[in-house]
């Protein structure tokens, strides 16, 4: 059976992922209220998110026709229990990075997937445990200035060539910029789909750091 994508994200990180997998797929922007509930857990904000982006979109495509499948992701990075957003400015975008300076910090990209014609929804959540370098207030400033935070919880891109922000990390690198690649290829492998490249070979095209499905790939 075919299987048409609907990426239903804006994210151009995303789309690239989805492009190097080979994964032919049509982009739906979803347009939901990404406001965190009161007291809700990093985790459990990514997971609601993500499926809710899944199934705003799922719910605008026509019916009939070929099988669609929708997928969502979210990401949200939390220092402790304080998440950590997308910073609207540049005084928000230094002090992140300056509260996540020498520390490590937790990462949640869920990604969801569901099928139009079942109504079917599946959804992984992957956290990675990421420890930034001790970047001086140099550093810190020129990397602010570039504009690169402005559009990335957390105020920062892990796979930044200059700024290069982390020193370590336990988990998935590609979730930590966006999309788990391992975890989106688990949820598609029931419905036949499969990616024309390896996922570690995708993977680490965009971080220096060992792929976490480099064995298994």
């Amino acid at each position: 059976m075919t299987h048409q994508l609907v990426l239903a994200s804006a994210s151009p990180r995303r789309q690239q992922f989805l492009r190097e997998l080979g994964l032919e797929f049509t982009v739906v922007v979803a347009d939901i209220d990404e406001s965190p509930h009161v007291n809700e857990a990093p985790a459990c904000l990514a997971e609601r998110l993500a499926e809710t982006k899944a199934r705003a979109v799922a719910g605008r495509l026509p019916a009939g026709g070929e099988t669609q499948l929708v997928i969502a992701a979210d990401t949200v990075v939390a220092l402790g229990a304080t998440i950590l957003g997308k910073p609207a400015n540049d005084v928000e975008a230094a002090s992140m990075l300056a509260q996540l300076r020498g520390r490590t910090h937790e990462v949640h990209t869920a990604v969801s997937v569901v099928d139009t014609q079942s109504g079917t929804q599946s959804t992984c959540i992957n956290t990675t445990q990421v420890a930034m370098r001790p970047y001086s207030n140099t550093e810190l400033a020129a990397y602010v200035a570039t504009g690169d935070p402005l559009d990335k919880a957390g105020a920062y891109a892990i796979q930044h060539p200059e700024f290069a922000p982390v020193a370590a990390l336990t988990g998935c690198a590609a979730g930590v910029i966006g999309l788990p690649l391992g975890d989106l290829c688990d949820l598609l492998r029931p419905y036949g789909v499969a990616p024309a490249l390896a996922v570690a070979a995708v993977c680490q095209r965009h971080t220096a750091f060992r792929c976490c499905r480099l064995a298994t790939s």
